[in-house]
């Protein structure tokens, strides 16, 4: 009879050193120059691919195992290496998820291996769910999807904000209203496959942080897909639909069970971020002198160092609760994805600004990693849900109530 135990398992430990050797000797390397470029590392991508790092065989091998760990352990360390380069190798994630959400089988055997491409080409995908007017309220979407009977096509216009491998991507996920007046539950999944006529986009966003992953606006102009590109098909989901109408529960919506799939991993981002900038700041203030004796000898010092590692300790072991309770169907009867999402990227958020206080003015500067770091953590409190969102959905779900 087993007890319980946080201790990780040997493929587990072996998957965490596996990835913290590449964060450490290929991504850390590159972090700045792609930073300073704004633009897709895709020499690192490449590289990635070509030891299975990058692919959907590594994605489907984090994804099966049974405790859940293994993708936010993967995607820590990743981050640990550097955000920006972390997210353009595990933004394409975000759209498989999308897929693995609401997909059927058959859609996840054709459509997740073109989301990756092939080691010796390797391609990226979009999941395009934010709006100009509607980035956290996803009641709010405008973007349509119309179906042409005759043709057995769906034709979707509108515009997606914010869409990481956004105009770039070999294939973009999208979530479009088919059903206005049911709100976010006449909402539906849709593949964009490569090449389809217009679907376009202006160009890379300049953002303060995570220079290396590509964000923009896609058009969506008459774009036409195959009846076989809905995900889940149209058979489901007229069956969903004709619940909500009947006021009935109508199951998940498209860009909210991909969130909720995902939330655990994005902590997992912000943990990794946070520990970068702590083991940063930590090893700098005991080789750092002022005043004739090292700086984190001054309490000060030294009980902020304390207290950022057990805020990231904390919130890793939420990532964990949570990522264990999705992966095995538990409920998240207090949230706590969103939770779990909401610790991380406050403390990274605050861990990465105390690590520039620590290292004082050279903090400041581009000369130490810690700068970045700040700037890549912002984001963690904004993306797939503000800080205020994931209240929400925590507050909701411990009273029962439809709290506004």
């Amino acid at each position: 009879m087993g007890g319980f135990s946080l201790e990780l398992n040997e493929d587990q430990v072996d998957l965490r050193e596996w990835v913290h050797g590449f964060a450490k000797d290929v991504i850390r390397p590159a972090a700045s120059e792609w930073d300073e470029r704004e633009e897709t590392p895709w020499p690192v991508i490449q590289e990635a691919a070509k030891i299975g790092l990058y692919g959907f065989e590594a994605l489907a091998t984090w994804f099966a195992d049974p405790i859940g760990l293994s993708l936010p352990i993967a995607t820590e360390e990743l981050f640990w290496g550097d955000a920006g380069i972390a997210l353009a190798l595990m933004g394409t994630g975000l759209a498989a998820a999308g897929i693995f959400a609401s997909g059927s089988p058959e859609q996840l055997a054709e459509w997740v291996p073109e989301c990756f491409g092939t080691e010796d080409e390797p391609k990226l995908a979009a999941f395009c769910a934010s709006e100009p007017q509607a980035g956290s309220d996803v009641a709010g979407y405008r973007t349509r999807a119309v179906y042409d009977e005759a043709k057995d096509e769906w034709v979707i216009n509108g515009q997606k904000a914010w869409a990481t491998n956004g105009g770039i991507a070999n294939v973009h996920v999208v979530t479009a209203v088919v059903d206005p007046a049911l709100g976010a539950r006449g909402q539906a999944g849709f593949i964009v496959p490569p090449g389809t006529p217009g679907l376009s986009s202006p160009g890379k966003i300049k953002k303060h942080g995570m220079r290396a992953s590509h964000t923009a606006d896609v058009f969506f102009d008459d774009v036409r897909v195959p009846g076989r590109c809905l995900l889940g098909g149209k058979e489901r989901l007229d069956a969903r639909l004709a619940r909500a109408r009947e006021g009935q529960k109508a199951g998940g919506q498209a860009a909210m069970a991909t969130f909720e799939t995902t939330r655990p991993t994005v902590g997992a981002m912000a943990v990794g971020v946070a520990r970068a900038a702590y083991e940063y700041a930590l090893e700098y203030a005991k080789d750092r002198e002022a005043f004739g004796r090292k700086i984190i000898e001054n309490q000060s010092i030294a009980f902020d160092l304390a207290n950022m590692k057990m805020e990231i300790d904390a919130a890793r072991l939420l990532v964990w609760r949570a990522a264990w309770m999705g992966r095995n169907n538990v409920p998240f009867t207090a949230g706590e994805g969103s939770m779990s999402k909401l610790k991380a990227g406050e403390v990274s958020v605050w861990a990465t600004e105390r690590a520039i206080h620590i290292l004082g003015g050279a903090g400041y500067t581009r000369e130490h990693p810690v700068e970045r770091m700040h700037r890549d953590a912002k984001i963690f409190t904004i993306f797939e849900g503000t800080s205020e969102i994931q209240r929400l959905v925590v507050a909701r779900a411990i009273s029962g109530m439809y709290i506004k």
